[in-house]
């Protein structure tokens, strides 16, 4: 019971972390498509020094991984590299916390395998 209890928590634990990087993502996406005279490169795709890098102010378009969680900006030669919207702690510890309630469910089937529930012994 125990162990099925921890798998619970692991598995809410990731899935509320899941939704604290997919709150940088929305943020990442309502700020690319926020137009005005500063939207050239995308502010999501801004770097330290983007004005002197070549690669951030060729920044055409973007996209959104899911898995792992991350905001991709798509350059005008056909390259991309992932923008550093999305803290570097979640997709590890979302995939951490998942591992972990899996372990631990797998674990409890294990020790405790469920059996018939509302079975009577014999003259019940």
């Amino acid at each position: 019971m125990v162990l099925r209890k921890l798998a619970i928590v692991a598995g809410l634990a990731a899935f509320a972390l899941y939704l604290w990087g997919l709150l940088h993502v929305l943020g990442a996406l309502l700020e690319a498509e926020d137009g005005g005279t500063d939207s050239s490169p995308l502010r999501p795709c801004r770097t330290t020094g983007w004005q002197y890098d070549k690669e951030a102010q060729s920044v055409t378009d973007y996209s959104v991984d899911f898995v792992p969680l991350r905001f991709v900006c798509e350059t005008s030669d056909g390259g991309s590299y992932v923008a550093d919207t999305v803290p570097g702690y979640v997709n590890p510890a979302v995939f951490g916390l998942v591992l972990a309630a899996l372990g631990c469910w797998v674990s409890a089937l294990v020790v405790a395998p469920p059996g018939p529930r509302g079975v009577r012994g014999p003259g019940g």
